[in-house]
């Protein structure tokens, strides 16, 4: 299949969609950041069902602020398999119908951040805005993820992240089920790629916006930067030796 470039309204109306929703999600991420009373995160109490299905919306927003923007790539590549096909009077769908897969991923994965925090805040080792009062669970964080760059795991994962159109191309599948499949697989390969990533946003807190936006930017320059093999491999390096400097701290 012949694949034509998307013309550029096209591609001002996909960017646009994804360019407002990623705005607004920052925009909430930022409203309950300077309101603490807005979150469950700063009650002494136990959390209750209401506490985490409020923790759980804020991990699920934050992974569309978040994740959006590295997966414009592949997002954009999608559309323009999609218009190809419908020039050529082949069956295509709406576009948003892979979005919604893909933040299916990263819903699964903000239920499983938002038990991983209760735990952890449940054992004292989380202050009540998401940082971590521990130097050997901040230093086993940030060396656990510095190893995890030099995995396989990763490197598939990143590889599969950074080739949009041979993924789009080899997995396309009809109807609207099928995009929400595609969608959802890719949305899987990306958490495969960025999960211990996240987890670093109990080392600096979970609502510091500086290091949710610092870890954001990352994720989006180790996806789409020439170099991102190497990227990777380098912060593995640096990270590595941040946390045995942390770890080491906890034992002095």
């Amino acid at each position: 299949m012949t694949v034509a470039t998307l013309p550029k309204r096209d591609r001002v109306v996909v960017l646009s969609s994804l360019a407002t929703v990623t705005m607004l999600s920052w925009a909430y991420l930022s409203g309950i950041a300077h309101d603490p009373m807005a979150m469950c995160m700063v009650n002494m109490r136990p959390w209750t069902v209401g506490d985490l299905s409020a923790l759980f919306g804020m991990w699920a927003i934050m992974m569309i602020a978040m994740m959006i923007p590295a997966a414009s790539p592949m997002i954009l590549a999608f559309a323009r398999v999609n218009r190809a096909r419908r020039k050529q009077s082949l069956s295509y769908v709406s576009t948003s119908a892979f979005v919604l897969g893909y933040v299916g991923a990263w819903t699964i994965f903000s239920l499983a951040a938002t038990l991983a925090q209760e735990a952890l805040h449940g054992a004292a080792l989380l202050s009540s805005m998401g940082t971590s009062t521990s130097n050997t669970v901040g230093g086993a964080l940030l060396a656990g993820t510095g190893v995890f760059q030099f995995t396989p795991l990763k490197n598939t994962c990143l590889r599969h992240c950074r080739s949009p159109l041979g993924f789009i191309l080899t997995e396309w599948r009809d109807g609207t089920w099928g995009a929400l499949q595609m969608g959802l697989h890719h949305g899987l390969y990306c958490v495969g790629c960025c999960w211990s990533l996240m987890g670093l946003l109990f080392v600096a807190g979970v609502m510091n916006l500086w290091w949710v936006a610092a870890i954001a930017g990352f994720v989006l320059l180790e996806k789409v930067a020439s170099a991102g093999l190497r990227i990777e491999r380098i912060t593995g390096l640096l990270l590595v030796v941040w946390g045995g400097w942390v770890l080491a701290r906890a034992f002095v």
